[in-house]
């Protein structure tokens, strides 16, 4: 298979500081391989304790002294909205870098970067539009709101889409007023060096936006371990999240962590058969599987389980797995060795813990690259490996159930809560189904299609708080309260000689 390679890659990927491309103070720099070949295209700086010092107090200084905070909300919508004017019209261009880097399709990659631009119009718009409350005791007193940005955010973001998922936080982080320090994946921090740029050409300020590449080890604890970085989001894998939760408590930081998941689909009998088969499979083998609401656990009752399981391993063994680059690719190569190894680990132990129906390894063809065929196993139990951790990648799990109460147990039965499916034509059952369901988030009859107004975020092992919509401006603001007396006000005099009477 052709090798594509982008034309104008760039051999260093360096940080960016106070406006500033610059090195690691120590020099240190990493090998950036792209999935299909997985050999070095770039080096990066690789950010250590100092460069996340520098970087904190580039974002500090421009808090301080800089304009950004004190900028009136449609001034910082309209640097937003030329945000997202850029980054739409280089979406072809982001999406050729981003699935060279990531080994995602490439028409998924593009649906990305405009999803990243309509993150930038969404807050902009919204800030503008935030309203804050007031509260009246007539003729007595006024209460009113003031809100201001926290300070400097530090955000520390996954390597599945990075590009979007770094917009995701810049935007409300920016629109708040904010002044940041991102720390992007080490496997992908090609689309990221683009931020600056964009930012600059849109007239964000400098020192507004930094960015310090390396590893989360390094940079990343640095970042979260930081004095003057009052908050941290974070997007990524669990076992991190419980470190990251761990190090934000020595300075009672903010946190918004959106963590793993293990997101059931279930079907009833009663559902639309060709609707669910179409959601599920794009549910899971979107994205390369590498997705963190992925329905990766298909729970099917009983009476459509065997037509369920059938027409399901048919659709997957179809599914078009390929050069990233050609628009024709359904599955492309996952992101790199390490996470590769990892999922055809998963396969291998499946293969004892359930009934290979389809895939089951690296597809015919494709000797070299981070392929792996869709995979499905059916007739898994809920106590399987397969069904209770997260694989992050194109495998899914098929297990039946007989009623509604033990659809539910199975939907709950494992540590994650983040999305649920659910796929019933009975809308009560549909109701106080997803009502019962153990996740932030439920779609009925639907696949993840998620309106930006509502709150995104998981239960238990999923994450810890909530943002989209205003509850990512709560997150990046503070609601200062405000006490007016409008008269005279009633005091208990104390020391006045009268025992404290008024």
């Amino acid at each position: 298979m052709t090798h594509y390679v982008p034309e104008g890659l760039p051999g260093e990927l360096k940080h960016h500081i106070g406006g500033e491309p610059v090195d690691s103070v120590s020099g240190k720099t990493f090998d950036v391989l792209d999935p299909v070949s997985n050999t070095p295209y770039a080096t990066a700086a690789a950010g250590q304790a100092e460069d996340v010092d520098r970087a904190v107090a580039a974002a500090r200084k421009a808090f301080t002294d800089g304009p950004w905070p004190r900028m009136p909300p449609r001034a910082r919508a309209r640097i937003l909205n030329r945000i997202a004017d850029a980054v739409e019209a280089q979406d072809a261009r982001l999406a050729e870098l981003e699935t060279f880097d990531t080994g995602l399709p490439i028409t998924q990659a593009l649906g990305q970067a405009q999803r990243a631009a309509e993150n930038f119009r969404f807050f902009a718009d919204l800030v503008v539009a935030q309203a804050d409350d007031t509260y009246q005791v007539p003729g007595r007193q006024v209460n009113y709101v003031h809100r201001k940005p926290v300070g400097v955010a530090g955000l520390i973001t996954p390597w599945n889409t990075p590009f979007m998922l770094e917009s995701w936080k810049l935007a409300p982080a920016l629109a708040s007023g904010c002044t940041v320090v991102l720390k992007p994946a080490e496997f992908t921090p090609l689309s990221a060096s683009l931020w600056a740029g964009i930012f600059a050409d849109a007239g964000l300020p400098e020192g507004v936006f930094n960015l310090v590449n390396g590893f989360g080890e390094e940079a990343g604890d640095a970042l979260v371990k930081h004095p003057d970085v009052p908050l941290i989001s974070f997007t990524g894998e669990t076992t991190t999240g419980r470190t990251i939760y761990r190090n934000c408590a020595a300075h009672l930081k903010g946190m918004s962590m959106e963590l793993g998941g293990k997101s059931p689909a279930i079907v009833f009998a009663d559902a639309d058969l060709d609707a669910a088969l179409d959601s599920t499979l794009f549910g899971v083998f979107s994205l390369n599987g590498e997705r963190c609401t992925a329905g990766s656990r298909i729970l099917v009752e009983r009476p459509v389980y065997a037509e369920f399981c059938a027409r399901y391993a048919e659709r997957a063994a179809a599914i078009v797995v390929g050069d990233p680059h050609d628009p024709a690719t359904e599955v492309g190569a996952l992101v790199h060795p390490e996470h590769h190894e990892k999922v055809l680990r998963y396969v291998e132990l499946g293969k004892s813990e359930g009934r290979l129906l389809a895939g089951g390894g690296r597809p015919s063809g494709l000797d070299t690259g981070n392929y792996v065929a869709p995979t499905v196993f059916a007739d898994v139990p809920s106590s399987a490996r397969i069904f209770q951790e997260e694989i992050f990648g194109p495998v899914v799990a098929l297990t039946p159930f007989d009623t509604e109460a033990e659809a539910l147990a199975l939907a709950n039965g494992v540590q994650y809560g983040l999305a649920a499916y659910l796929w019933t034509s009975n809308l009560q059952r549909a109701h106080t189904f997803a009502q019962s369901v153990e996740a932030g988030m439920v779609w009925l009859n639907s696949h993840n299609v998620r309106d930006l107004r509502t709150p995104f975020g998981g239960v238990k092992a999923s994450g810890v708080g909530h943002e989209g919509g205003y509850r990512s401006l709560d997150f990046y603001t503070h609601q200062q309260a405000i006490h007016v007396s409008l008269g005279p006000v009633h005091t208990a005099r104390f020391g006045s000689g009268r025992e404290g009477r008024s």
